[in-house]
């Protein structure tokens, strides 16, 4: 979303705005109660608590109260009509801002970009492990921040890269990935709720998150171009990215489609893969020798005259268990904080993402 003024934080103090002090005055960081570094679940089911309650924190909510080993125990919005609602919905409790909610074990933090980091740096002060949604921080600043308040603190912090947990994506777990060359179109359709947020950060940066993973590489080139057709913001925009390892991307992003799509293709040596996140499903052409075809689940298509002799180009069939994404990323975030294990995506991983994220803005 687009940058807040009263969002930034100075030395010393905590950033204020609705879900946050909202009763409460201005207060330096030291005069806030330490957070212990051994916060440790006081029972046997995680106490939660969800911050907004728009499209998504809605969503999170139902989710969460169908999560074993999970108690959703607070609903958090400045929206009195809203936040009631919600949690009247699911039978919790209701507090207009963090500050006014009793202690529990951790939070999901679903407003708006624009106080993400005031959020977090309060939730992790407190002593919460904390899920913040993409993006992570309105910039990759206030991100540098988080990462240095959350390393001396035994908290799991994981972003929801939600793209992660997409069943077309798992699927991809047995697999050698070693993408050469990435081409993606996120497209969406209109939606004038949504013009606030600029269309790298709420569309794009799915896919950044995406190859970063995949390439385990950093990005040592950018450009991009971008033209706003309905908005006063960039609505549509591309990117190509190359890597330190040499690969090399290809990313659309569209807030002004008529039919949506959410795909990438992948194409690395011996190999092209063909994912549609939007349906969950995986194609995979594959070049092997005739003695490693597996005919339960690789289909021929032809054969091929190489320089490494006669080979043959195969249909293969990634199993793709169905599952919901969100529910996934909030059963992972359990499963870091009960054993005390790395997050699936990571509070880095986050950054690394919006820094990207800024390097192909500052081109349009």
């Amino acid at each position: 979303m687009q940058d807040d003024a009263s969002s930034v934080s100075h030395a010393g103090q905590i950033p204020q705005g609705p879900f946050l002090l909202h009763a409460f005055p201005r207060l330096p960081c030291n005069f806030v109660q330490p957070p212990t570094t051994d916060h440790q679940p006081t029972t046997s089911m995680l106490n939660i608590a969800v911050i907004g309650t728009g499209h998504l924190g809605s969503i999170h909510a139902k989710l969460w109260k169908e999560q074993e080993g999970a108690n959703l125990t607070a609903i958090v919005d400045p929206d009195e009509v809203k936040g009631r609602a919600v949690a009247e919905q699911h039978g919790v409790a209701w507090y207009p801002h963090l500050d006014a909610m009793p202690d529990v074990d951790a939070v999901v933090i679903a407003a708006p970009t624009t106080y993400h980091h005031a959020l977090a740096l309060r939730s992790l002060e407190r002593g919460f492990h904390t899920f913040i949604e993409k993006p992570v921080t309105a910039t990759y600043d206030e991100a540098v921040e988080l990462l240095a308040k959350a390393s001396s603190l035994d908290l799991v912090v994981q972003v929801g890269h939600v793209e992660r947990f997409n069943p077309a994506v798992r699927s991809l777990a047995p697999y050698k990935i070693e993408p050469l060359f990435i081409d993606g179109h996120r497209l969406a359709t209109f939606k004038p709720r949504a013009i606030d947020v600029r269309v790298v950060q709420d569309l794009m940066i799915h896919d950044i998150d995406q190859l970063l993973w995949m390439t385990a590489s950093e990005v040592v080139d950018v450009q991009a171009t971008g033209v706003a057709v309905l908005t006063e913001t960039p609505d549509i925009c591309n990117a190509r990215l190359t890597f330190a390892n040499g690969c090399v991307a290809n990313l659309t992003a569209s807030r002004i489609s008529i039919k949506p799509m959410r795909k990438l293709r992948v194409f690395q040596r011996d190999s092209y893969l063909s994912l549609d996140l939007g349906e969950g499903s995986v194609e995979m052409f594959r070049l092997i020798d005739h003695n490693a075809l597996e005919p339960e689940h690789q289909f021929p298509i032809t054969n091929v005259q190489t320089s490494h002799g006669d080979r043959m180009i195969v249909m293969d069939q990634p199993t793709v268990v169905a599952t919901n994404a969100i529910f996934e990323e909030q059963r992972s975030f359990i499963d870091s904080i009960t054993s005390n294990t790395r997050a699936a995506v990571t509070l880095r991983d986050g950054a690394e993402a919006v820094r990207v994220a800024e390097q192909i803005e500052s081109l349009l």
